[in-house]
């Protein structure tokens, strides 16, 4: 941006994205009493972080103060050392682990959204020194969306496989009660409070309000920027950041039509969700972990680094893996439209279900995270087909679980059948055949997973065996929560690939989430922070919400640097002209 180029609107802090980090980030600059605009590219606000599951890893957070819980920032250091395996030699971690649950704190204090903290919710891997089995992990209570009145059709609605009814969201504890609602007068009754909620609902909306997940964290942030007085931009994509010699002047955007550009004089912060929604950056960052799909925001399509590297900003490539994986199905609609459902831990981690491979034999732990289930996928031998694995399970576990799209109880499984989404047989060795893999090797591998059902114990993969996979079976099943024989004829397969949830290469950045250049210097007025900052974790995967926490932490600690930093430039300013006014 030039002296002479005048800009259409002038701001203190300029926001590029609507995801969680790039609303935190706004929050942030309102409280701290800066002018603020956030622009989004998408016609619908709150990007990947709208459809995941709203979890936020967060060591030290004030809840788990609050009540007692005995952990410490260097536990989690620790534990976040032997999972990286690399040093800290930028004190990233360090500035993350300092400063989050002050981030938090303030988030909370500042804004509609609330958390609460599960007794237990371990992390991912919960033998490796430094982990904790609850504590770290915050999730957001449900918001009722009827607060924002008509602006509730701004929000993005959640993955339409998360929902029933075409437009019910419902949590994990709550489904079985909506599935079974005659089982207790307490399932009866949450299920009429529902079902007339929901109804109510639909005559105003596209789909109901009781928001929860993700989407509950999104619209709490939202409603109180919308309170605050904060323009949020949609339909507003970012084509240029504008630089002059010294520091980055704000961005140029396409609106309506016509280009038009935004000055700011404090900060331009980059939230544009990564890359991981553009197959061409995903094969260029990620050959070796190809991906047909992503479960991303479809706008998640890497402007934010377009835009960087082209004034001269590095990105972190030293990463175990590019992005962050979850398995995924995938739907067929009627009308031809295929979308990915991810299979996030409901149905792997329950007891009666396997994973083989395409030569027809386990290969993971199908209760361990998702990301470690797809790193398992790519150890694989390659065919040439890409990666790929089918969960198998009997008509027992269908009814009993559901697996992916298909819910428990109430279930038409002819119509996912012809859609193509799961494949039955009437035996073992049919399915095999019809899935493609060799009936020998599968159903010997169906027959010692059986043996080991019923001993309780998973010779080959230890499902079950720790306290993550036992968090996420059934407590009621004996003695291992995680394994049941699989018997009970008809026999299904639903075919699972790869799919990035969201990106860990991205723009280099210091402590204060500036990003950097080539030569390690940080440009004076660019923020990155959510999935278009690399991620600490370095592409490994050690705990339930280590996207959301750290996007929030360093959304945080960017615009209160921006604050800082402009205090520090007006008192130099004030010490010139005083200086000037005694010569």
């Amino acid at each position: 941006m030039t002296e002479t180029m005048m800009p259409d609107k002038q701001v203190d802090v300029l926001v590029v994205g609507s995801g969680a980090a790039g609303l935190a980030a706004a929050l942030t600059a309102s409280v701290c009493g800066m002018r603020v605009l956030v622009c989004e590219k998408a016609s619908h606000i709150g990007g990947t972080s709208a459809t995941s599951g709203g979890t936020c890893w967060v060591p030290g957070n004030h809840h788990a103060r609050a009540r007692g819980i005995g952990d410490s920032i260097e536990a989690a250091a620790r534990y976040l050392d032997r999972e990286i395996g690399v040093p800290d030699s930028d004190g990233r971690r360090a500035a993350f682990l300092q400063s989050a649950g002050e981030a938090f704190e303030f988030v909370e204090r500042h804004s509609a959204l609330e958390f609460s903290l599960p007794p237990v919710y371990p992390d991912y891997h919960p033998a490796q020194e430094g982990a904790a089995n609850g504590g770290r992990a915050l999730q957001p209570l449900p918001f009722d969306g009827r607060r924002l009145g008509r602006d509730f059709e701004r929000l993005r609605a959640p993955n339409r496989g998360l929902m029933i009814l075409g437009g019910l969201m419902v949590s994990r504890p709550e489904a079985p009660l909506l599935a079974r609602p005659f089982s207790s007068w307490a399932a009866f009754k949450f299920a009429s409070r529902s079902m007339l909620r929901y109804a109510a609902d639909r005559l105003r909306y596209r789909r109901g309000t009781r928001l929860l997940l993700g989407n509950a964290l999104v619209a709490s942030l939202y409603f109180t920027l919308r309170e605050r007085g904060v323009e949020i931009w949609t339909d507003t994509a970012m084509v240029e950041l504008m630089r002059d010699r010294s520091r980055v002047q704000g961005a140029a955007f396409m609106r309506d039509g016509r280009r038009i550009v935004i000055q700011a004089s404090r900060a331009t912060v980059l939230g544009t969700g990564g890359f991981t929604s553009n197959p061409e950056l995903r094969r260029e960052l990620g050959s070796r972990f190809p991906a047909s799909w992503a479960l991303s925001a479809p706008t998640a399509t890497g402007d934010a680094l377009h835009a960087a590297r082209a004034i001269g900003a590095a990105i972190d490539l030293d990463h175990a893996a590019p992005s962050f994986f979850m398995p995924a199905s995938i739907m067929t609609t009627r009308d031809g439209l295929r979308f990915p459902f991810p299979h996030v831990i409901a149905d792997r981690a329950r007891p009666g279900v396997v994973a083989i491979n395409r030569a027809g034999k386990r290969f993971v732990n199908e209760a361990d995270s998702y990301h470690d289930f797809v790193m398992a996928m790519y150890a694989q031998p390659q065919d040439g087909r890409g990666p790929a694995a089918f969960l198998v399970c009997d008509r027992r576990f269908l009814r009993s679980y559901g697996i992916g799209l298909i819910r428990p109880v109430w279930q038409w499984i002819k119509w996912y059948e012809d859609a193509h989404y799961i494949v039955s047989a009437p035996t073992l060795a049919k399915l095999a055949e019809r899935v493609g893999v060799d009936a020998r090797t599968f159903v010997a591998t169906i027959e010692r997973y059986n043996a080991d059902a019923e001993r309780g114990a998973d010779s080959e993969f230890a499902k079950g065996g720790n306290a993550l996979n036992r968090f996420n079976g059934d407590a009621g099943v004996k003695p291992n929560p995680c394994l049941a024989p699989i018997v009970k004829a008809p026999f299904f397969a639903v075919p699972v690939f790869p799919a990035a949830i969201g990106a860990s290469i991205g723009l280099a950045t210091d402590c204060d989430a500036r990003v950097l250049d080539a030569s390690g210097h940080a440009i004076d007025g660019l923020y990155a922070c959510g999935n278009d900052q690399a991620s600490i974790m370095r592409g490994m995967y050690p705990a339930a919400g280590i996207t959301l926490g750290p996007a929030i932490t360093f959304a945080y600690r960017a615009v209160t640097h921006a604050v800082r930093a402009a205090k520090e430039a007006a008192r130099a300013a004030e010490r010139e002209e005083v200086f000037a006014s005694n010569i």
